[in-house]
């Protein structure tokens, strides 16, 4: 009988052991860190000012005059700057006969000159790469873009290599999902995410006006991120990945088509953003903190929000009031993350999150500023708010960084970095980071297309001003 509870005591010993060893086994494996990114600053003969917006939005030959104001009050408020970049076909006045080279065009200079710079600040180059995961969402040719990287730098031949299209603008942490668990079946490896959008062929020159949104925020831009699981290389990486979250709508209806890429009444494509976007965004933000909170908040902070929860449900079910519960009980999430880095999608957007996580000015600067600049670069926007607060010096040991994306499906997607390393490159934002945040918030737009010619829509006899703010 001892002999049996010794040998029973030993396996169990030997079974926990086992367990622990299988534990320990399996944080190693999914272990991300990040050794280093790029965002792509495009030419400087690229840039969109107040002059080129306007000739692009007169110059259409299928606008009257309510959807030139529209437009122009869309651009007017949209709180984007007169430096955010364009394609070559736009530039050139072909925006309504795009080509598939013009296409290609974009995304090759945006491959040549951020992959290459990424290698070249790293020290590893094409054939140290293990994964490779691409995302663009609206352009998808064939060979692939992911087999155009790989053929443009002589990658092996045994890269993994994912391609994704479709997946809007939560594509980034996406990808970087993909990466990571991609990197759990392969010890010691690097991952390199590529994200951008393809602006070129998806210009909408038709009338629907849930449909002309695109054309005002989307500008050009991209981010390469190289990864590893190589604990040997965590003293040359600037943060450690903690925990991604991703949530996806899409079996409602309503979220489902609130962004969507269609055709209008006249068989023009393009891609319409609803006015249920906003709701969907907040149900789909609403899923995706519900997993969120337990993973990165402390035991008391969630804690007080059930306490108060359960307090304010017995008082409503006394029905009795009290101003001190009606008033909203917001998680602070400042408990667990310092520093929030925003889909800068649009002003409406960023002031959503900041209302629902109850931020500061403060906190939402980098998106504002991201958006002012560089626009809605769609996946790789993150990446920008990321590179600002490096920029600004605000990332720090130990700190902890709340990524959230939002995209269409309807999806929100969300991720806690730790920064592991030093962080002071101000990379894109280095001509520019000590203009930011500006002195004036005033929109040059404004000024110059406050009223436009009746002569741009056929009547030219006389001139009409527009009143762009109610």
């Amino acid at each position: 009988m001892e002999l049996l509870t010794m040998l029973t005591v030993l396996l169990l010993v030997h079974a926990v052991a086992y367990l622990a060893r299988a534990m320990a086994e399996r944080r190693r494996q999914s272990r991300c860190y990040l050794l280093d990114y790029v965002c792509h600053k495009p030419s400087d003969d690229r840039k969109v000012n107040t002059e080129m917006a306007g000739t692009v939005v007169q110059r259409s030959k299928h606008l009257g005059l309510p959807e030139y104001r529209f437009l122009l009050q869309i651009i007017v408020r949209s709180s984007i700057g007169e430096e955010t970049y364009c394609p070559r076909n736009v530039l050139d006045g072909r925006e309504e006969e795009p080509t598939h080279q013009d296409a290609l065009d974009e995304m090759d200079v945006f491959f040549d000159a951020s992959i290459a710079e990424l290698f070249a600040r790293t020290g590893f180059g094409p054939s140290d790469v293990d994964v490779l995961v691409v995302n663009v969402s609206m352009f998808s040719p064939a060979p692939s873009l992911v087999s155009r990287i790989v053929h443009r730098y002589g990658m092996r031949e045994d890269v993994a290599a994912y391609n994704l299209t479709g997946m809007g603008c939560s594509a980034g942490l996406i990808s970087l999902d993909l990466a990571r668990n991609a990197l759990r079946t392969r010890p010691l490896a690097l991952a390199l995410v590529v994200s951008t959008e393809s602006i070129a062929p998806n210009w909408y020159n038709g009338t629907d006006k849930s449909m002309m949104l695109a054309n005002c925020l989307f500008r050009c831009g991209g981010s390469v991120v190289l990864l590893t699981n190589d604990p040997a290389l965590r003293g040359r990486a600037k943060m450690e990945l903690s925990c991604v979250v991703r949530s996806n709508i899409a079996a409602n209806d309503d979220a489902h088509a609130c962004a969507l890429q269609r055709e209008d009444a006249d068989g023009r494509v393009g891609m319409s953003l609803s006015k249920d976007l906003p709701k969907a965004a907040v149900r789909a933000f609403t899923v995706n903190l519900r997993r969120l909170a337990p993973r990165i908040l402390p035991v008391a902070e969630l804690a007080r929000f059930a306490t108060h929860r359960i307090y304010k449900w017995l008082l409503t079910n006394k029905h009795t009031t009290s101003s001190k519960t009606d008033r909203p009980n917001i998680i602070n999430f400042k408990t667990g993350v310092d520093h929030f880095c925003l889909h800068p999608g649009g002003t409406a957007l960023i002031d959503a999150v900041k209302r629902n996580l109850g931020l500061s000015d403060d906190d939402v600067e980098p998106s504002r500023m991201t958006l002012h600049r560089w626009g809605n670069t769609s996946a790789s926007s993150l990446w920008y708010v990321l590179s600002y607060m490096e920029a600004k010096g605000r990332l720090k040991r130990g700190d902890k960084v709340l990524m959230v994306t939002f995209g269409s499906g309807f999806k929100c997607n969300s991720c806690v970095w730790v920064v592991t390393g030093d962080m002071a490159d101000k990379g894109a934002w280095a001509d520019c980071v000590d203009a930011y945040p500006p002195e004036s918030t005033a929109n040059p737009y404004m000024e110059k297309f406050s009223w436009v010619n009746d002569d741009d829509v056929g009547n030219r006899h006389q001139s009409m001003p527009i009143h762009l703010v109610n």
